[in-house]
């Protein structure tokens, strides 16, 4: 890998050095200088030692100590007073503290985005010149301007704030960027058949879109209805509509044991005209197999109504690297208000008397969101996120989020443990726009949870 870097390196180099030289040659009334030859060598630099910081954002922070002392091959023109003198680094040591810091952490290889160093302080610089074809006295201020334009050169160029930054993939490649809001009514179902043997059926209806494994919206249930009026409404983001389609699946609740699937259909997105409400009567089918016979037979029928609203160009978040970046609420948002955004990232040393198979509970203001369960782990791992459209800012109002584990057996003493909670106040994240914490569980031993919060306003 070191020739690739050496390459890297030097171009970025000779890049920044041409206006610095440009600058400073007047004070030493020289004409011109210029790379003749500019390589690191072929011995790459040592790390003897190397600290890691771990952090609540998606990026690894690690800043090694840097020893090297290589065969650089470094020759550099310069003319003045009709002159031209060729002069060469040599017995270049460089001992430095870079930190170098890569983010964003992506699910795919190699796991991150882009490369940043930078270096915490001047790093010590060592070195000797050779002069080439003239006299180091033949031309007057050389050797002093060679010396402090090198040593500027590496000390300046990357000296924080500033950084090189080292592009490896394109993130949004990776990690698709909403795009645009489905915002959801699930009106009323007709003539439902009943799932029980001895009396009527409680449905519910579950949201979801294809691609999104782990969003899923859900109504309130209906006990023993079977033309059961709903009138709620969600706001699902969409990421991709050319591809994407809206399940609707009805079930019927059971207090104990699997809910029963009552029918189902779905909805392509690119069927949808942006901007423009559009009511669907769907016939429920057990599947979506059109070769099934069992979808001839009648299982009822279930009205919505849909409106895609796609993000303005200005409201897509551009900086998808940027852990700071929050996106503007979609078009439509309340005047006073906006949209929560509650980013449940993960868990750790969680752990139940029973059992420890850790889900998460959102409750906030009488609604009620659940993550996905993630079985036998004391550090879950959730990075699920949910949304709540407010009509005003959440000033004085309260999010609290609980851990809880369940079991899967029937017939179980303890089938649901609390595994700890937290209480978090929203009016930081209102005033902040956006807080990534990690909180302490009450009612826990050890247990800790990293939850992000987003307050976006148009």
């Amino acid at each position: 890998m070191w020739p690739y870097i050496d390459t890297a390196i030097c171009k970025t180099a000779r890049n920044i050095a041409k206006p610095i030289i440009a600058e400073q040659i007047p004070k030493y009334k020289i004409d011109s200088v210029e790379f003749e030859k500019l390589t690191l060598g072929s011995l790459p630099p040592n790390f003897p030692g190397m600290k890691v910081y771990v952090t609540d954002e998606k990026e690894l922070i690690m800043e090694p100590v840097l020893k090297w002392a290589g065969n650089p091959d470094i020759t550099i023109a310069v003319k003045a007073f009709g002159l031209k003198a060729t002069v060469q680094v040599v017995d270049l040591q460089v001992f430095a503290a870079p930190r170098i810091t890569l983010k964003p952490l992506l699910p795919v290889f190699p796991c991150f985005a882009n490369i940043y160093v930078s270096l915490l302080e001047k790093p010590h610089v060592d070195f000797g010149l050779k002069l080439l074809g003239a006299d180091a006295m033949a031309i007057p201020g050389l050797y002093k301007f060679v010396q402090e334009l090198i040593k500027d050169q590496v000390a300046n160029m990357y000296l924080w704030p500033k950084c090189l930054v080292v592009p490896i993939m394109d993130p949004s490649k990776a990690m698709k960027r909403p795009v645009g809001i489905l915002t959801v009514k699930v009106l009323r179902a007709m003539k439902l058949k009943k799932k029980d043997l001895l009396g009527a059926s409680d449905p519910y209806v579950k949201l979801k879109l294809t691609e999104d494994t782990h969003h899923s919206n859900k109504t309130t249930v209906k006990h023993k209805n079977l033309n059961p009026e709903w009138n709620e409404e969600f706001n699902i983001t969409v990421k991709d509509p050319e591809s994407q389609a809206l399940e609707v699946l009805v079930y019927d609740w059971e207090q104990v044991g699997k809910h029963d699937k009552m029918g189902m259909n779905v909805i392509p997105l690119k069927e949808l005209t942006p901007d423009e409400p559009k009511v669907l009567t769907l016939d429920l089918l057990k599947n979506m197999d059109p070769n099934d016979v069992q979808n001839e037979k009648s299982r009822g029928q279930i009205v919505v109504e849909l409106v895609y609203k796609p993000f303005k160009e200005d409201e897509i978040p551009k900086d998808i690297d940027d852990p700071n970046a929050v996106a503007k609420a979609p078009e439509g948002t309340p005047a006073a208000g906006g949209l929560l955004v509650v980013i449940v990232h993960e868990a750790q040393d969680v752990e139940g008397k029973h059992h420890t198979n850790p889900y998460v509970r959102l409750l906030f203001q009488g609604k009620e969101k659940r993550s996905k369960q993630v079985k036998k782990s004391r550090d879950p791992r959730w990075e699920e996120e949910f949304q709540f459209m407010l009509e005003e800012a959440p000033t004085n109002e309260r999010l609290q989020v609980e851990v809880v584990s369940s079991s899967s057996r029937m017939g179980l003493l303890h089938p649901k443990e609390n595994l700890g909670y937290v209480v978090i106040n929203l009016a930081d994240v209102v005033n902040n726009k956006r807080i990534n914490e990690r909180y302490h569980l009450i009612d826990s031993k050890n247990g800790r949870i990293q939850v992000e919060l987003q307050w976006r306003t148009s």
